[in-house]
């Protein structure tokens, strides 16, 4: 309680002391403004009135349900039910439509789109970007440059079973190493190397013989990558006249390439994706523009 006898006006102030003193310091009477007083009952009764109508207090086996029986948990179910409902229409049209059909149905075709673009954010642009540009590695969906082919059914035919996957119908084109397993020496590789890199506009080393390495190149590589460096979709060898290499153009990018191959895996979403949402994402990533 404040010592009545202590109290006294401050002089800088002019308010009232509660006669409270502290090493020479004295505490004012500034009570709080009555507005901010009712505001804090006012909470204090909803307070009160919540934990009578809605669960809010922990027992020992559960907890108040509330006389309103509100429970958020089942109302979130019940609106994600309803939402599955809602969609299940489009889904069973879209398994039912032929992919090259999807897009003669504008309604159809929107909700492919979106389907496709929510399914790409969740399990592909970690890969291959928000946008489909990918990267060293991963390859960019946006260009007209496809190693297995660009068309609804080929995009789809890699989403079911992916590159080099487990599933038994996977894609599956290995090049050799050529270096690591001794196919070619390391001045084969060179001038295979070296070949490649002047057809595709890459400069290459000095004094290297093209010639034997174009000899090379039709002995060990002509059969996948084609006579012209076109390339052969049919069993995923990438034309090597394309501006966009998946590892690197340069000469050393090449060399190691032909050395030590990467071959990138690419999961299949056969049994990790729905029928409907597998043919959305197919229609969502031709819908880049680089298929074809």
């Amino acid at each position: 309680m404040a010592d009545t006898q202590n109290k006294e006006v401050d002089q800088i102030s002019g308010v009232e002391t509660t006669g409270h003193e502290w090493d020479g310091l004295k505490e004012l009477n500034n009570p709080l403004p009555r507005w901010w007083l009712y505001l804090f009952y006012v909470t204090i009764v909803w307070a009160v009135i919540y934990w009578v109508l809605y669960p809010a207090w922990p027992l020992v086996n559960g907890y108040t349900h509330g006389i309103l029986g509100s429970n958020q948990r089942q109302e979130a179910v019940a609106a994600y039910e309803k939402g599955i409902a809602e969609q299940s229409e489009f889904a069973d049209k879209i398994v039912a439509t032929a992919l090259e059909d999807i897009s003669k149905d504008q309604e159809l075709l929107q909700f492919a789109l979106a389907s496709g673009q929510a399914a790409f954010g969740d399990n592909c642009s970690p890969c291959h970007g928000s946008g489909g540009t990918g990267a060293e590695g991963y390859p960019n969906l946006q260009d007209d440059t496809w190693i297995w082919g660009g068309t609804l059914d080929d995009i789809h035919t890699t989403l079911l079973h992916g590159i080099r996957s487990e599933s038994e119908d996977t894609r599956f084109g290995d090049m050799p190493a050529f270096g690591s397993d001794e196919l070619l020496s390391r001045d084969e590789i060179n001038q295979v190397s070296n070949f490649v890199a002047s057809r595709a506009g890459v400069e290459t080393d000095d004094g290297v013989d093209l010639a034997a390495g174009q000899t090379l190149y039709e002995d060990n590589c002509a059969a996948c990558h084609g006579d012209n460096l076109e390339g052969l979709q049919e069993v995923g060898a990438p034309s090597l006249m394309s501006a966009n290499y998946l590892y690197g153009k340069t000469l050393d990018d090449i060399k190691r390439q032909v050395a030590t191959p990467r071959n990138g895996v690419m999961p299949g979403w056969v049994d990790r994706l729905d029928p409907a949402t597998v043919k959305s994402l197919t229609v969502y990533v031709h819908s880049f523009g680089g298929g074809q």
